[in-house]
């Protein structure tokens, strides 16, 4: 019964996650998690939080974490936002950056999520067709009315666009916020946060749920000119001051200053990565040149509706699209070396 439901709820088409089968014997390749546990001295100061001061509330300003996240990018804790995972700070800056009634501009291919958040806030939107190839069309984004907002490296394709065509975009709408959702960035070539001093319209968001194995804390943030980061914060504080708990502000902190522990993850990831997508070529498959922590393949003969079945049947979940365009495309998350194997072995047998 929808009667007392209100416009908001009913113009909602929720984002459908990927599965989650917590059984032990399955191989989760499905949601792109790191597949390497936290840094250890997250895990210790999460311990140490924990014997004296949940009683009390955290830090409504997050000045530790910010100050963590700036110092690890070369700016001030005034040009970082932090929120409840990437997706909130997202949705912070829907509420923030675009107006219903003016067009914003994303990807036809890209993550699903930004046609749920245009559709609940009102905003309305045009996806842009990417090409042939899934590369972006650059100019497309040009002039765009009410902003735009792009995953680099997109998702699910796992392509990255140049520097040189983010800043394009960015010069290119000068009265307008552009939002590069940069959540797998760790494992590609350079980020955008580099011209936030240079474009007061460039907003970089990014999550500790990938490079820094922590999806189960869900901690967010945003980088960009302290009027952006104003403004996030004002939306905030009108729905939730307290947005990150106290575990997870340390253990987040603890994170970004464990460089080392960092590094040594994202270059086993990276270096499985290209030990994969060799692999898979050498199984008859085309794989996408990825830089993210998964890759975006088809085979030449198997279907890829089937052999998502078949690999299910067989323990192991992979992401399976039903979506014009990438329906015969599996988005694979990178594992340890052992879970690519047992990969690899399935899928010589199935096919």
């Amino acid at each position: 019964m929808t009667k007392f439901w209100s416009s908001m709820v009913k113009r909602t088409d929720p984002y459908v996650p990927g599965e989650q089968i917590n059984q032990k014997d399955i191989i989760k390749l499905n949601t792109n998690e790191n597949p390497y546990p936290p840094s250890p001295n997250v895990l210790a100061a999460i311990q140490a939080e924990m014997q004296e001061t949940l009683q009390l509330y955290p830090s409504p300003t997050a000045d530790g974490l910010r100050e963590a996240i700036a110092n690890q990018n070369g700016i001030s804790k005034e040009e970082v936002f932090v929120g409840n995972g990437s997706d909130e700070v997202l949705a912070f800056s829907f509420m923030a950056f675009f107006e219903p009634g003016k067009v914003i501009r994303f990807p036809d291919i890209s993550y699903s999520f930004y046609p749920v958040y245009a559709k609940i806030f009102d905003i309305t939107f045009e996806e842009v067709p990417v090409n042939e190839d899934f590369t972006l069309p650059i100019e497309q984004f040009y002039g765009a009315e009410g902003g735009v907002i792009l995953p680099n490296p997109n998702a699910p394709t796992s392509l990255y666009a140049a520097l040189e065509d983010i800043e394009q975009i960015v010069q290119n709408n000068p009265d307008r916020v552009v939002i590069i959702d940069e959540a797998y960035i760790d494992f590609a070539t350079e980020s955008a946060v580099g011209l936030i001093r240079k474009y007061d319209n460039l907003l970089v968001v990014q999550t500790t749920s990938k490079s820094r194995s922590l999806a189960g804390l869900r901690v967010g943030f945003a980088m960009g000119n302290p009027s952006l980061i104003e403004a996030l914060i004002r939306i905030k504080d009108s729905f939730n001051s307290y947005t990150i708990d106290r575990l997870a502000m340390v253990g987040a902190t603890a994170a970004f200053e464990d460089v080392t522990y960092f590094e040594e993850t994202v270059g086993k990831i990276v270096a499985t990565r290209e030990k994969t997508a060799r692999a898979l070529g050498q199984l008859g498959f085309t794989v996408l040149p990825s830089q993210a922590n998964f890759v975006f393949a088809r085979h030449e003969t198997v279907a890829a509706e089937t052999l998502y079945n078949q690999l299910k049947e067989a323990g192991i979940l992979v992401r399976y699209f039903n979506k014009p365009q990438i329906d015969n495309y599996l988005r694979i998350t990178i594992g340890t070396d052992a879970q690519m194997e047992k990969l690899m072995e399935a899928i010589r047998q199935l096919i």
